[in-house]
């Protein structure tokens, strides 16, 4: 939990950060992955988990991509053999801070 930051903006804060995941489609979330061990399926997904009940996943998803996963996914080029073992390396580095707790 971040104390210090106000909830209000927080949520500001969020939703420049999702207006900027839209807008920057050139960052895939393979890649987000392989850097910071998050992409917007994580922000979607936490957005659904957080809503107690009130979005599913696809809904939440869809208003972090701004249309529907699936639109989302077939602009994207494949992702290369590079940018998955980076992102299963980052996952796996998730896994190992967590347990750290």
């Amino acid at each position: 939990m971040i104390d210090p930051i106000d909830d209000r903006l927080a949520a500001a804060a969020f939703r420049r950060l999702v207006e900027h995941l839209r807008m920057r489609t050139d960052a895939q979330n393979v890649d987000l992955m392989g850097l910071a061990g998050f992409c917007r399926n994580c922000l979607g997904d936490w957005v659904s988990e957080a809503s107690d009940g009130a979005l599913s996943r696809d809904q939440a998803r869809e208003a972090i991509y701004g249309m529907t996963q699936a639109e989302w996914k077939a602009r994207q080029p494949p992702a290369t053999p590079e940018q998955l073992a980076r992102m299963e390396a980052s996952l796996a580095l998730n896994e190992k801070l967590r347990a750290g707790r």
